[in-house]
């Protein structure tokens, strides 16, 4: 499997070359049916994994781990609660279902407890009125989670790279300097795969993150610790990144709410991989992924980086006056999604027509059908000189990279497989003449005038976060092609919020995506506080009266 992994992008690429729309159509045929090849020739083992026992999560041992965090803040400002108690309160559950999870890569709770300390007293002292400290510390004296990527001062920094020295941060990250600004309180940093390489959280390091509703499924990734602390009542609020879908994947598979903001909204700096490319700030974004839908608002304004943008979110919106649009499908190479997301798309759209009276129209995007080679030829394009200075094999030509796959499938290279698929395939898309190149950046620049025109200021598309549920782990390389209905947003530099549609029958989350024009996050993220407030939101994954090991 894993030398048809990496053989396939070179076929692909090789047979793109040059070619008319109506030839790469075909080709995505025949690339489509390879994969589904594939999928039936290693599904049926990685299906072994349903044997596996099932561990349940310890139960929620504090009410106020279901509260959110705009109420928390509130209740501390008033001195109904402590920042204390409400830190030992996470640290406790963190430390009950990270033995299941395996999510967190290093913590600070002694630190965080001083630090939560500080702030009781400061309360016991201060002249500052509660609206005063609203304003000046939205989010003082609460706990917070943040995904390894993101620097976090004298914390892990590694990524997952498997090194004899591990990287610790010597600064943190302009986001996490805002949140802290903010009154907010890190508790720890949270697992990636390998350089966030992989939709799958999991390295040589730390090992795989699972997910809270059934521990034989995967979180997803790369801000899969996140997402499973999160779902797990184990966080709060998160600071998490997205490239390919890296914040909304884990949110959908873990029942909570993900937002990529629209391009530039959010300062990078800090981010570990990080890259000088034109394009990076355009494609790559640190968002926040919530348990509840109101704390977006709260987040939003604290990450964002000019007041213009801040002030958006406290901007009014009526259901009434949005236009809904949907569509079921990616097109081209990605498979169609399963019976589960369906019905949550005909939900939503029978929702807003039954309470708002609206219409709710199917949308015609004529460039979707080439979201694979628009996403991954303009995502792979890019210098990502995090990953380079990283893997140096990855700029050292084809010999290298090809010896670093036979080490790996004789089980001695340091690194993941996800991890030297990238250096391949960037290696392979890189041979494409300069024609193809252009060609891909016209089909962008099309697709996205055909978003503009179709939403305007006041449209939102209901879109698929996924095929299917959570799957088992390493399913997703059969599956790679579906994460297009995440990755082609990065790409067009546009807003997307992953929103929870509940849980299908096998007791795993469903969820879809609401996508907008850019600079309209606050219309995306009104329709996920719509969403929670007509579904419910996120549910508790299911538990057991003892920890199970």
């Amino acid at each position: 499997m894993e030398l048809l992994v990496c053989v396939l992008p070179l076929v692909y690429a090789k047979l793109l070359a040059n070619r008319s729309d109506t030839m790469v159509l075909i080709i995505q045929k025949i690339l489509k049916f390879i994969l589904f090849l594939l999928s039936c020739l290693v599904t049926p083992f990685l299906m072994l994994q349903f044997f596996k026992k099932r561990k349940r999560l310890p139960p929620i041992k504090s009410r106020l781990l279901l509260l959110s965090a705009t109420e928390i803040a509130r209740r501390i400002r008033r001195k109904e609660i402590s920042s204390e108690e409400v830190v030992r309160a996470y640290i406790e559950r963190c430390e009950d279902v990270n033995p299941i999870l395996n999510a967190i890569v290093e913590s600070r709770f002694d630190a965080a407890i001083q630090e939560a300390r500080k702030v009781d007293e400061f309360l016991g002292w201060t002249g500052k009125t509660e609206e005063e400290l609203a304003h000046e510390m939205p989010l003082l004296g609460i706990p917070i989670t943040v995904k390894e990527s993101i620097a976090v001062q004298g914390m892990s920094h590694s990524v997952g790279v498997k090194k004899k020295n591990p990287q610790k941060a010597t600064e943190d990250a302009t986001v996490v300097k805002f949140v802290r600004k903010a009154g907010a309180i890190v508790l720890l940093v949270s697992n990636t795969p390998e350089l966030c390489l992989f939709w799958e959280s999991n390295n040589k390091v730390t090992g795989p993150t699972w997910n809270p509703y059934n521990s034989t499924r995967v979180a997803g990734g790369s801000s899969g610790g996140e997402a499973a602390l999160l779902s797990s009542a184990a966080s709060i609020v998160s600071l998490a990144s997205d490239i390919a879908g890296s914040a909304r994947l884990p949110a959908m598979f873990c029942g909570i709410f993900g937002h990529k903001p629209s391009a530039c909204m959010v300062p990078c700096k800090g981010h570990k991989p990080d890259s000088t490319d034109k394009n990076w700030p355009h494609y790559f974004t640190i968002g926040t992924m919530v348990r509840y839908a109101d704390d977006f608002t709260l987040m939003m304004k604290i990450i964002s980086q000019t007041e213009e943008s801040q002030r958006q979110f406290d901007q009014e919106v009526s259901m009434r006056n949005i236009k809904f649009f949907y569509m079921e499908n990616c097109c081209g190479i990605t498979n169609s999604i399963n019976k589960d997301m369906r019905q949550a798309i005909q939900k939503l759209k029978a929702y807003i027509e039954t309470t708002y009276g609206l219409k709710v129209q199917k949308a015609q995007l004529n460039d979707m059908k080439f979201a694979f080679d628009i996403s991954s030829h303009l995502l792979l394009e890019m210098d990502v000189e995090g990953v380079t200075e990283e893997m140096k094999f990855a700029v050292s030509g084809s010999s290298r990279i090809l010896l670093e796959i036979l080490k790996y499938i004789f089980l001695v290279s340091s690194h993941t497989l996800p991890a030297i698929s990238y250096s391949f395939m960037k290696w392979v898309f890189n041979k494409l003449p300069e024609s193809h190149r252009r060609k891909m950046a016209e089909k962008k620049t099309s697709l996205k005038k055909q978003f503009e025109d179709l939403l305007g200021d006041n449209g939102v598309l209901i879109f698929p976060t996924f095929i299917s549920a959570s799957h088992y782990q390493y399913q997703s390389y059969p599956r790679v092609a579906n994460f297009t209905y995440m990755m082609i947003y990065n790409v067009l530099g546009i807003p997307v919020t992953q929103c929870p549609m509940g849980l299908n029958k096998k007791g795993l989350p469903v969820g879809l995506q609401i996508v907008a024009n850019a600079g309209n996050d606050h219309l995306t993220i009104a329709v996920a506080r719509e969403i929670e407030k007509a579904f419910g939101g996120w549910q508790q994954p299911p538990e057991t009266t003892e920890i199970e090991v």
